[in-house]
């Protein structure tokens, strides 16, 4: 089936050296200037175009291989003998003639003109890159390997962090109430502080500046209004309540 772009257009059925050098150096785009020159005279391809020596040695190397029979040439594109001797500048070289040389004596040059790429040539990659690539996605792997590790010990450290959130809820659940024994003992010990900080010495002096229970209520509001548990309400209930257990005890 025929493809669009295998179509090559700088090939010809047969060249002249020169037309062949110079899509050899890939020179396409100053091929008028060069055929304007010196298309006839080879010799004179280095002082005029010195920048680029590989046009005259390639040149030389089609006109040497055509004299030692290395290549098939012809004439105005017309096959000859090898060893017919021809004008320089009547010698023609067929296409297939030149790929078959170049493929034979020059393997590791393969230029455009001569060697179109095919699409399964145009997709495939070199084995240098294969192994790079190859090396790339090992790589990845490793790393991608390390990372599912990583993640996965963040996934156990973060659950052993919930158990160990959801145990500590659970005692201070279990523990949030005192027992009636504590919570006695607690009150006795308020019910004490209130008798010592109003009380008097057995000279009469008062223990504090504080004369009644509500002024030490009012004192402790003033001073922690902001706290939870520590309003005036709260107060007055807790010394209340002190204040009872310890007449019980009387």
């Amino acid at each position: 089936m025929y493809e669009p772009d295998s179509y090559n257009v700088f090939a010809k059925f047969f060249y002249r050296p020169i037309d062949a050098a110079i899509r050899w150096c890939n020179l396409m785009a100053h091929e008028t200037q060069i055929l304007e020159s010196a298309w006839d005279c080879p010799a004179l391809l280095s002082k005029y175009f010195p920048q680029w020596p590989c046009l005259q040695a390639n040149t030389e190397k089609i006109i040497d291989a055509i004299r030692h029979g290395d290549l098939a040439y012809g004439c105005f594109g017309v096959s000859v003998t090898i060893g017919t001797p021809i004008d320089c500048s009547q010698i023609t070289i067929r296409h297939t003639d030149l790929r078959v040389w170049m493929a034979r004596y020059y393997p590791d040059q393969r230029p455009s003109f001569l060697f179109e790429q095919s699409f399964n040539q145009q997709g495939a990659i070199s084995p240098g890159t294969y192994l790079a690539l190859q090396a790339d996605r090992d790589a990845m792997q490793l790393r991608i390997k390390n990372i599912e590790a990583s993640y996965q010990q963040l996934l156990d450290e973060l659950e052993a962090m919930g158990l160990e959130r959801e145990n500590i809820h659970q005692l201070l659940k279990s523990n949030s109430k005192l027992s009636d024994r504590s919570e006695i003992g607690y009150l006795k010990v308020i019910g004490a502080l209130l008798e010592l900080i109003l009380g008097h010495s057995p000279s009469g002096k008062p223990h504090s500046v504080f004369d009644s229970q509500s002024s030490i209520v009012n004192s402790i509001s003033a001073h922690r209004k902001d706290d939870p548990g520590l309003s005036k309400r709260t107060l007055d209930a807790k010394f209340a309540a002190a204040n009872r257990i310890l007449k019980k005890d009387i």
